[in-house]
């Protein structure tokens, strides 16, 4: 019997593409295809049929394996952003930050600079003594049963008592960040990312497309290959200027045009099922340049006319080119949660991509998150202390550098949209005994106001209630 399956080792991700487009053009087997790119510059296809001409399916066809050490857990949730993305962040429920520092906005001068390394080092000094005596308080309520050894019962009350030390923790900790990506998932990240209102952030853009025409920091084999990842890539990543141009161009149009609103919290988590396609999008493009509710701008767009309506379209649209795609809202979805969370709950919710999120700029006017070990173990007025003085620094300093300072603890508001089985599959892994509290109980309300909204979808959704616990369980 003739072989028909064939395994390929990794390639340089250009060449892969180039083989694997050339593969679906000739009639020759994929090895001749393979030969023929050794011979043949893959450069100029790219630069043709890709840059030039369009195909951009090609650039699905290469994958790049790619590391950041040292950026902000602010830059890492940007650099995570895209939704056909893979990849593993260090975990903030298993390490202890406490040694790694903390990143300084480049925005800041050196007096700015001075005032949030302060309340930096202050932060981290509470996390360590938050954790230090959640885990005395844990190991005094929780003893070892007979059958845990003792190594599993130190590292599981260890890891307890990070999840509520974690909410300490603040946008400026580094971490590190493992990324696969096709070539055009990496384009358009490195295009967002030069769009940012961050300097840290667009200053990372440039380090990418510097990374991806120069040798490979890493090899597996020593004897192989060090030539470069994607340096056609490299040679055509500009900034995405529609998506820097529209933020700024809705944020105007928001200002003028819709009436003044309170900032507030009716509930956590809400969901609706858009019936109206034209609000549910204006509505979407208005979320992350407000601080309202996505009901409460669904409703009012609703209520507008189809010239009002079209007028907050054609704001968005009005610096589009031919080469820009329709803006990520624009893509729907049949629900719509928008939540209330801290900011390390979202964290862990962001990991979700079968489904289309949106977060609203980051503020302390929503408030922070207790959790109830805090009281349990009398740490609330240290615990608020050390939250309230953060958040006056950061009312101090000039945004976005800001919002380095603001710790996981601090509230705000996210949009995720998503079909019934993405609602299902969270709701259900989100929800178990080894979760943070923190989004179990998101993951809860999720499968309830499913419950409420489709009574027979509801049913189907399997939730643990975060009332059931077992804190010795990782």
């Amino acid at each position: 019997m003739a072989q028909r399956v064939f395994t390929v080792s990794p390639l340089p991700p250009e060449k892969c593409a180039y083989a694997l487009a050339r593969y679906s053009r000739s009639p020759d087997s994929i090895r001749d295809s393979i030969e023929w790119v050794r011979k043949h510059d893959s450069t100029k296809f790219l630069e043709s049929f890709y840059f030039q001409y369009g195909h951009a399916s090609i650039a699905d066809l290469g994958h790049v394996v790619m590391c950041f050490e040292g950026i902000s857990e602010l830059a890492a949730t940007e650099v995570e952003d895209e939704q056909l993305w893979d990849g593993q962040a260090r975990s903030s429920r298993y390490q202890d930050f406490s040694k790694s520092g903390f990143v300084t906005p480049p925005e800041f001068d050196q007096s700015q600079a001075a005032i949030y390394q302060e309340a930096a080092a202050s932060l981290l000094a509470g996390y360590n003594e938050i954790h230090a005596k959640v885990f005395d308080h844990l190991a005094g309520r929780l003893p070892r049963p007979v059958e845990m050894k003792p190594e599993a019962y130190q590292r599981n009350l260890k890891a307890r008592a990070f999840d509520v030390a974690r909410y300490l923790l603040f946008f400026g900790i580094p971490t590190g960040v493992g990324q696969v990506t096709s070539i055009r998932t990496l384009e358009r990240q490195i295009r967002r990312l030069k769009a940012s209102e961050y300097e840290e952030v667009r200053a990372l853009a440039s380090e990418i497309a510097e990374a991806c025409a120069a040798e490979p920091s890493c090899s597996w084999d020593a004897n192989g290959s060090l030539e470069p990842v994607a340096p056609t890539l490299a040679r055509h990543v500009d900034t995405d200027e529609h998506l820097e141009r529209n933020r700024e161009d809705l944020r105007q149009w928001a200002a003028q045009n819709l009436p003044r609103s309170e900032l507030r919290c009716a509930e956590i988590v809400e969901l609706l099922k858009p019936a109206d396609t034209l609000a549910d999008v204006v509505a979407t493009l208005l979320y992350p340049v407000t601080h309202r509710s996505y009901r409460e701008l669904y409703q009012m767009a609703c209520s507008w006319s189809l010239a009002q309506r079209n007028e907050v379209v054609d704001v968005a649209l009005q610096s589009r080119t031919r080469r820009d795609e329709l803006l990520r809202s624009f893509r729907g979805a049949p629900y719509v949660y928008d939540i209330v969370m801290d900011i390390g709950a979202y964290r862990d919710l962001h990991r979700h991509r079968r489904c289309q999120q949106f977060r609203q700029v980051h503020t302390t006017q929503l408030g922070f998150e207790t959790p109830e070990a805090i009281a349990e173990a009398g740490l609330s007025e240290l615990y608020s202390s050390l939250l309230s003085q953060s958040f006056n620094v950061a009312a101090k300093l000039p945004e976005p550098g800001a919002h380095y300072l603001l710790p996981f603890a601090t509230r705000g508001r996210f949009l995720f949209k998503m079909d019934f089985s993405e609602a299902e599959y969270i709701a259900r892994l989100r929800s178990g005994v080894k979760g943070h509290f923190s989004y179990r109980r998101i993951a809860w309300q999720m499968k309830e106001k499913m419950a409420e909204l489709e009574p027979a979808l509801g049913r189907l959704m399997e939730a643990t209630p975060p009332d059931i616990e077992d804190p010795l369980q990782r």
